[in-house]
């Protein structure tokens, strides 16, 4: 079962299908291009589905970022360790609606906490596009330090390591 985790504003849930439109709104958009889009429709789909697998695979993953007692989807944030990652990664993506509130922080200090705490996590990091200035600023935010670049396939993306003594 997925567990659930919240913060002052957020809750983080996994997805459920009525989340599609917003997903495949953010996904098929410019916005999307710091995290592997913008895509097609049926791949936004296809990515959903693999974040549902990842967490059935790993045991772990990626949740839909709601606002609490709202019940709108603002983005996306979680645990990821795919196949050719360096490491596991804290993620956060928000809709470009909902940027610029300190949402992708909140909610990568709860995944940071249910990593180390509930998952015995010891290392965290975060591959961060260069060009990314917003996620740059989470991550600095949230106390990590930039360590070098590294290639995830196809691209070359920054990894910051997470202090996990917090």
């Amino acid at each position: 079962m997925t567990p659930i985790l919240t913060s002052e504003r957020l809750t983080l849930r996994e997805f459920r299908a009525e989340d599609f439109e917003p997903f495949a709104d953010f996904w098929g958009s410019e916005a999307s291009r710091f995290v592997g889009g913008p895509c097609t429709r049926a791949d936004a789909w296809r990515r959903m589905a693999m974040y549902a697998g990842h967490r059935v695979l790993r045991g772990y993953g990626i949740w839909a970022v709601e606002l609490t007692g709202e019940g709108s989807v603002v983005g996306q944030a979680g645990l990821w360790f795919p196949e050719a990652w360096p490491e596991p990664e804290i993620h956060w993506t928000l809709f470009p609606a909902h940027q610029g509130r300190g949402y992708a922080t909140e909610a990568a200090r709860a995944i940071r906490r249910h990593a180390r705490d509930d998952l015995g996590f010891t290392r965290l990091v975060s591959c961060i596009e260069p060009a990314n200035e917003a996620s740059v600023r989470v991550a600095l935010r949230l106390g990590a330090t930039r360590e070098g670049s590294v290639t995830v396939p196809p691209r070359v993306m920054d990894l910051y390591r997470h202090n996990m003594d917090f």
